[in-house]
């Protein structure tokens, strides 16, 4: 069996921004759960921060993750909300250790 690979990824918006940088993740939500081999893509926004949004992801395996990061509607997204960034995003992939 093929370990799952987790993602966290975080953005952060820049203060004048954020309602339209939160309007634009969420609409990465609904097309991105039905790829196959996404397992869960959940998006937080921290409670005491609200220009810091990060989304915990969960992928079968690489192809999964890979045809996600090659997706048009991820694409069109990262071009839509990099002026909308104050820094560049923090992405990382975890391996599940126990």
């Amino acid at each position: 069996m093929t370990a799952t690979i987790h993602v966290v990824a975080r953005v952060t918006a820049r203060p004048d921004t954020v309602a339209e940088l939160q309007t634009l993740l969420l609409g990465l939500l609904e097309p991105t759960r039905r790829e196959p081999g996404c397992l869960r893509y959940t998006l937080l926004r921290n409670s005491h921060e609200p220009t810091d949004f990060t989304f915990v992801e969960e992928w079968a395996d690489q192809a999964a993750l890979d045809a996600h990061l090659a997706s048009p509607h991820l694409q069109a997204t990262v071009a839509a909300v990099s002026p909308l960034l104050a820094s560049p995003p923090d992405i990382r992939a975890y391996a599940v250790l126990g």
